[in-house]
């Protein structure tokens, strides 16, 4: 432990989604000298979708990936040091705190910022993986669009399966919602249940999962099997959307930082403030709610106005 190289930081940012990136271009901005680490997928979930056409200000839409290489270099224009590396491990008992990068290095900062958000939850069946991002998305508010007058599945039993199934009925000729157990066995609540049964293009298989999602190079069917008869059928799709709920990345803080129990980090309603003073928390790993790329850089924004206001105080 004492080997590791010790490097002694203003203001860190673990995670480069919308929102760490955000709060990298702030914070540069308001001379803190940050220094982001972008964590075990640079970019964040923006780098599996495709098309992004919500985000404001890219009136053609704007490409996933392409648009987290915009953000990162508005970070390093600015004067973020932005570099490779996983945050592994933290103590926030005092400060300056610190965290492990790779468990070998060990970052001391006044101020940290965690940015580290949120994964999708997969079902890891035959061809989801190899189709993501080709028909296969985890969220139908990012790319239900693309779906207009064609049909598509949905997996999943709680109020966010029921919330997207309702949103694609919209756009969708067909609404294809599996769940995995029956009707007594769904999560969402009645009211959600409800408008799903009422709506008349979700068609709603009981005690049925997905076997395989078909397609050369993009989704054009799904096996399904009923969990109780064996039975299997093809069903032609175009989309294949998952919504079994999504994990924060948020378990090295969890001995330190105010969760709730699903493991999204608690800030005060308002602020990107957590339960540690010093420590702020922006974009889908502290929001289950709306998760969209405009609200978690938003959110970026408040934590590094946030953290250049904790530091002033402080006299750093």
């Amino acid at each position: 432990m004492e080997n590791n190289v010790i490097e002694r930081i203003h203001c860190l940012i673990i995670g480069s989604g919308p929102a760490g990136y955000t709060a990298a271009i702030y914070a540069a901005r308001a001379n803190m000298k940050p220094v982001l680490y972008q964590g075990i997928q640079p970019g964040g979930q923006l780098t599996i979708t495709t098309e992004v056409e919500n985000y404001p200000g890219y009136a053609d839409g704007v490409q996933g990936p392409e648009m987290m290489v915009h953000f990162e270099k508005q970070a390093a224009r600015m004067g973020a040091d932005i570099r490779y590396g996983i945050a592994t491990k933290v103590d926030f008992s005092q400060q300056p705190y610190k965290v492990w990068i790779d468990e070998e290095k060990i970052i001391e900062a006044d101020a940290v910022i965690i940015s580290t958000g949120a994964s999708a939850k997969w079902l890891y069946t035959e061809g989801e993986q190899r189709l993501n991002g080709f028909g296969v998305s985890a969220c139908a508010v990012c790319d239900g669009f693309f779906y207009k007058n064609k049909e598509v599945a949905i997996v999943g039993a709680g109020d966010t399966a029921c919330e997207e199934a309702l949103y694609l009925s919209k756009l969708c000729t067909t609404v294809h919602m599996l769940v995995r157990k029956g009707e007594d066995g769904m999560k969402a609540s009645k009211v959600m249940q409800e408008r799903v049964k009422k709506t008349p293009n979700i068609k709603v298989y009981w005690h049925t999962e997905a076997e395989e999602v078909i397609g050369a190079n993009k989704v054009e069917a799904m096996r399904i099997v009923n969990v109780q008869t064996g039975e299997k059928k093809e069903v032609a799709i175009s989309g294949f959307f998952v919504a079994i709920g999504h994990q924060p990345n948020s378990e090295i803080f969890k001995d330190w930082i105010d969760m709730d129990e699903a493991g999204y980090i608690k800030t005060i309603p308002g602020t990107a403030k957590t339960n540690v003073e010093g420590v702020f928390a922006s974009g889908d790993v502290q929001d289950k709610i709306y998760r969209q790329a405009v609200t978690a850089a938003g959110s970026g924004c408040m934590a590094a106005l946030d953290a250049e206001r904790y530091l002033s105080a402080k006299g750093h």
